[in-house]
């Protein structure tokens, strides 16, 4: 697995970035690449270390450790540094639909639990397979391969996020007509919308999509199954039905002063800034602005960070990030072993550009928002905050509790909320009379996927609530081989 002693010869090498400052100047990736031969050096870190805990995808404490698709990692590993690229590429696509988006926006829960990790920097697993399969597209080894025999069966799949594409590359393989249902104007969902173009090329996104469709699949957009077409119609038209519809219903702060003009939901806030960005290059202003604005993001994740370097690269006035929890410590704790997911500090892309512009990280932790206020016209002008402390109450929970006088006036002429999601929405639900779980997720059974109705399967956010764009593709392809063993009786899908 690599070569048996690099990772004592070799260091973790990542490609640079381009600067900061530079690339909030336009909307392309920021990342750069490592030559050929790096690469392969960085391959040969992988060490033969009897059980690859990076392929597991085992949930330790409430958090994943390994890869949730088990990816093949330390075998791809070891090919790119013999050189076989073409190989590595088979042995990555045997369980990733999708590597060229992984590779790009995953936090990589495989370089969490890599061994190597004990006592040195893991192994560049997500920038490894990053490298290969944009190698094989460039090298045109990516070709369309539609199934060579089809069994007349028709599957609708609803939603094109990353567990609809896989769930619906899945049935294709195994020569199903598949029909993918989108109710936006391109295919991708998240992948198209709710991730900013600088760190997902839309190109990548639509260059993937353009292959299955060459591959046989239909896709058709500007659909709202339970809008444009009811939900049981779809009973009628095809022989199963698979919900990849996401958990798209964004959790509020319903405080004094929601109503102010100025207080957007993030993905409102992103959606818009890409699709203008992709039809006129912000030319028709059909999006958000936060143009000389001062903005506060509330919440932090990723979606957090996307929304901060959104906000640079409008040219905003300024951007603060409050986050409700403390400040990761810089080394993992005691409480914290390997392989569990290390939870340490990082400054990520968007908190980068923001410390390069204003000179300082942009978050602000323990605090939350108590109240808006508004100017004379309705608009949000300033936002009051107010420190926590974490405490321990009766029955051992961690609980917030409020520091007096640590109360704080924010100018705020843009807030965007980050909050998370509660669940998916409902329109189809309430059609088709589906069971919901306590957290208003599709009741469907893990490892199973069927729902209460016959020949109705659920994937992806939609069943397991919020999550990772690699469990989406597991969750989908997981959903696809029950479909098909539904249709045939039995089935050769992964």
């Amino acid at each position: 697995m690599g070569k048996p002693t690099g990772f004592m010869e070799f260091k973790r090498k990542m490609p640079t970035d381009r600067p900061p400052l530079e690339r909030i100047n336009d909307w392309q990736e920021f990342h750069n690449q490592l030559t050929e031969e790096d690469q392969r050096i960085q391959g040969a870190r992988c060490m033969d270390c009897g059980i690859p805990f990076c392929s597991t995808g085992m949930i330790i404490n409430g958090a994943v450790s390994g890869c949730p698709i088990n990816n093949l990692v330390p075998e791809w590993n070891e090919l790119i540094y013999r050189g076989l690229w073409k190989e590595a590429v088979k042995r990555l696509l045997k369980k990733n639909n999708f590597p060229e988006f992984t590779g790009r926006v995953c936090p990589a829960p495989c370089e969490g639990a890599c061994t190597l990790g004990i006592h040195e920097p893991q192994v560049t697993i997500k920038n490894n397979e990053c490298a290969i399969i944009d190698r094989a597209f460039s090298q045109g080894w990516i070709i369309p391969e539609p199934p060579k025999k089809r069994t007349g069966k028709k599957v609708a799949v609803v939603g094109s996020g990353p567990s609809g594409l896989a769930c619906a590359d899945q049935l294709n393989k195994a020569g199903h007509l598949v029909t993918v249902f989108e109710r936006a104007d391109r295919i991708g969902g998240l992948l198209m919308y709710g991730i900013p173009n600088m760190k997902l090329d839309k190109k990548i996104v639509t260059r993937r999509v353009d292959l299955l469709r060459a591959e046989g699949i239909e896709f058709v957009t500007n659909t709202e199954i339970g809008r444009d077409i009811p939900a049981d119609k779809l009973l009628k038209d095809f022989d199963a039905v698979v919900l990849c519809g996401g958990a798209t219903k964004p959790r509020d702060l319903q405080i004094e002063g929601r109503e102010l003009k100025g207080i957007h939901f993030a993905m409102e806030f992103l959606r818009a800034n890409t699709k203008s960005l992709l039809d006129s290059n912000h030319k028709d202003g059909r999006y958000i602005s936060a143009k000389g604005k001062d903005v506060v993001v509330i919440g932090g994740g990723d979606t957090g960070t996307d929304c901060v370097a959104t906000s640079l690269r409008h040219g905003c006035k300024s951007v603060t990030q409050l986050e409700i929890l403390p400040m990761p410590p810089t080394e993992r704790l005691q409480d914290n072993p390997w392989p569990q997911w290390p939870k340490v500090y990082k400054l990520d892309y968007g908190q980068e550009e923001a410390a390069a512009v204003f000179s300082g990280d942009p978050r602000q932790y323990c605090t939350t928002t108590k109240k808006f206020v508004g100017d004379s016209e309705g608009n949000v002008k300033e936002l009051h905050t107010v420190k926590l402390e974490w405490v321990v109450d009766a029955s051992g929970r961690h609980i917030p509790r409020e520091i007096p006088g640590t109360e704080k006036i924010l100018p705020a002429q843009l807030v965007l909320i980050c909050m998370g999601f509660l669940g998916p929405e409902d329109t189809v639900i309430k059609q088709l009379q589906l069971e919901q779980d306590a957290r208003t997720n599709v009741k469907a059974e893990y490892g199973k996927f069927a729902t209460n109705v016959e020949g109705v399967f659920a994937a992806g956010d939609m069943r397991r609530g919020q999550s990772l764009v690699v469990w989406a593709i597991n969750e989908g392809r997981a959903a696809a081989r029950e479909c098909d063993r539904y249709l045939m009786g039995s089935t050769n899908l992964p």
